[in-house]
């Protein structure tokens, strides 16, 4: 065989196989993307039903302990980086809003 036609069979060969190469990482790259993505999704999922939880619990109670608000400012911060807002915000806000000791019964 000639060096011509021996280096076309090289060529064609090397680029066969970086094809399947540069496909099976895009592949790779989508499957790993959507699995991200669906794990986000579904702590923003988890982080929006426990301040649903925080703001029912505590504004029933009408105050809200220190340690409890921090719990909630920590679960809202990483809702809102994950995208989440709306009306989580609302509800963030009447949690922060309640008093930190529960009011005083008078008789």
């Amino acid at each position: 065989m000639s060096a011509t036609v021996i280096t076309a069979i090289i060529s064609c060969s090397v680029s066969f196989f970086l094809t399947g190469i540069l496909g099976f990482l895009l592949a790779k790259i989508k499957g790993t993307y959507k699995r991200e993505k669906a794990l986000a999704d579904g702590v923003q999922v988890l982080l929006r039903n426990q301040l649903i939880e925080y703001h029912d619990k505590y504004t029933e109670k009408k105050f809200c302990p220190i340690y409890a608000k921090e719990s909630a400012r920590r679960a809202y911060e990483a809702y809102h980086e994950l995208g989440g807002n709306g009306v989580i915000t609302k509800l963030y806000d009447d949690i922060m809003a309640l008093p930190e000791e529960p009011p005083i019964e008078t008789k």
